[in-house]
């Protein structure tokens, strides 16, 4: 009895700050770009890189619209400013295409040490979840370990990436259930094709005639978020070995992914070293120049 009752509060709870936020508005930014913000762009997120100059003012826009409406809480562990990038990035990269796009189905990010279990416990055995969309008394929340997180773009080729995954079922999630079917992006006439080649894919899975991550065939909920990611980061691959699939996803998204260029981050940048921004100038007289002045 206790337990419900602290359910309902629970969910009462996340319902008043919900509501709190949406009389507050949306907030937009209004100060330029930090360039030692986009330094740490410049290394570590590939997609960024791949963008042309207007898009990637676009990026740096959504990534500070992002910071600004959404609340990032250290669990057990320190959030910093590459962590609040790298979350934002990866609920961005997905939904680039869609410039007015919002996640009102999230308020805040919790940022957790390690691996967590299904009761949230960071200790003890059993810990092998990396990230969760809350749901019940956690609705509106987001569940990232920090280690999975940075992995996930330290990593650029492995096709997984933690982050992004759990904002693909965000996504998922918008139209009132997540079903591996995300209705908000894909048009009605898609959506038996969608469905058929997930099943064929899951198939191959389960026979072991597919390079994609094996827990995309545990559902057609975690087929879409495994999916993705493979699309986001070898989009390359995905298009040469799945080309139905990459086509499946490239009109969900909206987005030709092939097209990009995803560089590797850099990480080497001295003082004296060219500005990655390619300004022309040295580093210490540009973007670096709040580190060095």
């Amino acid at each position: 009895m206790n337990y419900i009752v602290l359910l309902l509060v629970s969910a009462l709870v996340i319902f008043l700050i919900l509501k709190i936020q949406k009389k507050n508005g949306w907030k937009t930014p209004n100060i330029p770009f930090p360039k030692d913000w986009r330094i740490l762009l410049i290394q570590e997120v590939a997609f960024y890189n791949s963008l042309n100059p207007e898009e990637k003012k676009q990026f740096e826009y959504k990534v500070q619209e992002f910071l600004l409406n959404y609340r990032i809480t250290g669990i057990q562990t320190t959030v910093e400013l590459i962590d609040k990038l790298l979350i934002a990035a990866s609920g961005i990269i997905p939904i680039f295409k869609f410039p007015s796009w919002k996640y009102t189905n999230l308020y805040e990010i919790l940022l957790y040490p390690n691996t967590f279990d299904e009761d949230f416990k960071t200790t003890g055995k059993g810990r092998r979840i990396l990230g969760m969309v809350g749901t019940g008394f956690m609705e509106g929340k987001m569940i990232l370990s920090k280690p999975a997180l940075h992995h996930g773009f330290d990593n650029s080729t492995d096709k997984r990436n933690t982050a992004i995954h759990e904002f693909i079922h965000l996504i998922d999630k918008m139209d009132g259930s997540i079903d591996g079917i995300p209705k908000l992006l894909l048009e009605r006439p898609y959506v038996l094709p969608w469905f058929e080649l997930i099943n064929n894919k899951m198939d191959e899975i389960y026979h072991n005639h597919s390079d994609i991550n094996p827990y995309g065939g545990k559902n057609k909920v975690e087929f879409f978020a495994v999916a993705s990611e493979y699309f986001f980061e070898r989009p390359k691959l995905l298009a040469k070995k799945h080309p139905k699939l990459y086509e499946m996803l490239e009109e969900i998204f909206d987005h030709d992914m092939e097209d990009r260029v995803l560089k590797s981050k850099q990480c080497c940048v001295g003082r004296n070293s060219p500005c990655p921004c390619e300004s022309g100038k040295k580093f210490k007289h540009c973007c670096g120049a709040v580190h060095f002045s």
